[in-house]
């Protein structure tokens, strides 16, 4: 353990965020730099429990108190050994990761967690600042050939893993660049997409292939696929955004938040988003009345992207009651509590409300112009059952609204992929079926990430990359392979 009293002396400390007046003017990531005396500080917080519940909180099994303690006595480079033996883009995870491993801290009990993902970003950083990162190519090659469908967190975590394995890797992604929605629905501010680029060259000097602009079912079919590839795996999320079919859905200036964020991702990248041919519509927050419905990170997003881009003002709306600022009592430690959160947009410049229903959207010659909502309680049924909601008389209100963001969620793959073509089967709520070894229906075809599992987070996503990438390996080489695989028991998914 590294400080045996450290939990004791120093108290939890995050870096410092630019000031709002600044940060809303670009795009640029948030946080100041902090020296290494206060990261190392901040590491001695951890308290190398008997059992670390942070193991189980994390889905990828990060070995937290191991490179924690490595941190507080300095030695990073050995701490990078550690953080990479289980994750493969720290980088990604220490700025996008709501940290359910913070949530599942022993320390969390009585005192503010341990700053775990802040010290993983400090991890991974430092390593590639001291030149410490650097390709890992097979020894040899299994003559073996993988196509990998899509490029988001699952996908570049299975590839990388199985390129390490020996095989062959080719990456497939229907956009105009690799990285899927961490490249184009994560926006700047959260994370900045050199960081992206960077990896990108660590895998592409590995021998990992990637082929962009390439929509397979369409440019590509299963027959190719058959003919040139020995497995498949289909990493392609839940990109099938939930719809809010009320009068005046039509309207323009009613879009996605899948609309919006990739679009203001690719102007910010320096395109001319227009010229692309992939939207048929500029959408922009700018000198709007913006309202964005849902009370989730993409609706996060949405906020901080529409104050960036000049909103007039932006409100959030959210169908259910506002959580409670601690953890509540039916959620008790060590799992993850539904609680009151703030995030750095809502710190910007947004009004939140929460039990508001949108019953319609109001238009003049096919735009929006505004919205009715009225707010809502939930009633449950005499003799119990699930709540239902209940409209509350007298709280109907007419808002002005020029752009209106569904940020609802998704509902599972798109019903048209390759998916379609393999004719998979699929669960109840519409994510390819796999079995215990990550194997769809059809032999040879492999399925990972939110595409399977329905929306989550990115750790659930490289944790099922990685995962796969195993299954895929003893596949193909029928036996057993020499890739990590998870230990240990996962508490319930977030």
């Amino acid at each position: 353990m590294g400080k045996i009293t450290g939990f004791m002396e120093a108290t939890r400390e995050l870096p410092k965020k630019r000031r709002v007046e600044e940060r809303i003017r670009d795009y640029k990531e948030l946080y100041l730099p902090v020296p290494e005396e206060k990261k190392r500080e901040q590491a001695g917080r951890c308290m190398n429990c008997g059992i670390p519940f942070c193991h189980t909180g994390c889905p990828l099994g990060n070995l937290i108190p191991d490179w924690n303690d490595l941190v507080y006595n300095g030695n990073w480079k050995a701490a990078l050994d550690e953080l990479h033996a289980t994750n493969n883009f720290p980088e990604f995870t220490g700025r996008l990761c709501p940290a359910p491993c913070e949530e599942a801290c022993v320390l969390g009990i009585n005192e503010p967690a341990v700053t775990i993902e802040e010290i993983e970003k400090s991890i991974i950083e430092r390593g590639f600042a001291e030149g410490w990162v650097k390709p890992v190519p097979p020894a040899s090659r299994t003559g073996k050939k993988v196509a990998v469908i899509g490029s988001g967190p699952s996908g570049l975590a299975c590839a990388q893993q199985l390129n390490r394995a020996g095989h062959s890797v080719t990456v497939l992604e229907r956009s105009d660049r690799i990285g899927g929605l961490l490249r184009y629905g994560i926006p700047h501010f959260k994370m900045e997409k050199w960081v992206i680029d960077r990896r990108l060259d660590i895998m592409d000097a590995e021998g990992v292939e990637f082929k962009t602009g390439i929509e397979v079912g369409k440019d590509v079919s299963k027959a190719d696929l058959e003919k040139d590839y020995d497995a498949v795996v289909f990493c392609g999320g839940a990109t099938q955004s939930r719809d809010l079919p009320i009068e005046g859905r039509e309207l323009e200036g009613v879009e996605f938040a899948m609309e919006f964020l990739p679009q203001s991702n690719s102007r910010v990248e320096g395109d001319d988003v227009m010229a692309k041919g992939v939207w048929q519509k500029e959408i922009l927050a700018t000198g709007k009345d913006v309202i964005v419905i849902g009370g989730g990170d993409t609706g996060s997003d949405c906020i901080g992207t529409s104050i960036r881009q000049g909103a007039n003002s932006v409100e959030n709306f959210e169908l259910m009651p506002m959580p409670p600022v601690g953890r509540p009592e039916s959620q008790p430690w060590p799992f993850w509590p539904m609680k009151f959160r703030s995030s750095s947009s809502h710190e910007e410049g947004c009004e939140r409300h929460y039990s508001v229903l949108t019953k319609r959207f109001l238009g003049d010659n096919g735009k929006l112009t505004g919205l009715e909502t009225i707010n809502i309680e939930m009633e449950t049924p005499e003799g119990g059952g699930r709540p239902q909601l209940k409209e509350i008389e007298g709280t109907e209100r007419t808002w002005p609204c020029q752009l209106a963001v569904l940020a609802l969620g998704f509902l599972g793959p798109e019903t048209g992929s390759i998916v379609a073509q393999y004719g998979c089967d699929l669960d109840p709520r519409g994510n390819v079926k796999v079995d215990e070894n990550w194997m769809s229906s059809v032999p040879g075809f492999f399925a990972a990430g939110d595409c399977q599992r329905g929306q989550s987070l990115i750790v659930w996503a490289i944790s099922d990359g990685r995962e796969c990438a195993v299954s895929v390996d003893e596949y193909l080489m029928k036996k057993p392979s020499e890739l990590p695989r998870k230990m240990g028991v996962d508490l319930p998914r977030v």
